[in-house]
């Protein structure tokens, strides 16, 4: 099932233990097919399973993938795009919202092409405490050596050009 186009989406984010890890409001759903699910936020509410509430700052272009243990969130700013990287699994639409499992594990992509890897440590203390089995951690591992690849190719959604276009569509829809 996907979202519609046009509409808008929750977005829930869960760990692997199946707890309530972080939520977003008003994902505005830009495409939606059988590959890939582009949904545009700015200035969402996003609430934490720890209770803590706060907006994102800028506009978003959020890229989820129904067969990819990742997904990219497309930050614009005044100094360009900045992309976070969740390794996470494959999205799924459910009617109520687009919700996906995050493994901890991040990568932090600069407008210059320098990355940021993040929370090993978080990783490493999830996958004992929620028992990952070896296969899961064989797929995150996996997964994350193919999102660095295709980082360095530059490769959809890594192209600031492409992330400009799809925001201005969003912008022409919107208004």
């Amino acid at each position: 099932m996907l979202p519609n186009k046009n509409t808008y989406v929750y977005i829930y984010s869960y760990k692997h233990d199946g707890s309530l890890h972080r939520t977003w409001t008003k994902g505005y759903v830009l495409d939606a097919d059988e590959d890939k699910c582009i949904v545009v936020n700015n200035k969402t509410l996003v609430s934490e399973s720890d209770g803590r509430k706060w907006f994102t700052r800028e506009p978003a272009i959020w890229f989820f993938f129904p067969k990819l243990w990742f997904n990219v969130i497309c930050m614009i700013r005044k100094t360009g795009v900045y992309y976070y990287c969740n390794l996470a699994s494959p999205y799924l639409y459910d009617r109520e919202a687009i919700k996906y499992i995050d493994y901890d594990l991040d990568v932090k992509v600069f407008p210059d092409g320098s990355l940021i890897h993040l929370d090993e440590d978080e990783y490493q203390l999830h996958k004992k405490q929620m028992e990952y089995s070896v296969e899961i951690d064989t797929i995150v591992r996996k997964t994350y050596d193919e999102l660095l690849a295709c980082i360095e190719r530059k490769e959809t959604p890594f192209n600031e050009e492409e992330i400009m276009e799809l925001y201005s569509e969003y912008l022409k829809r919107r208004h």
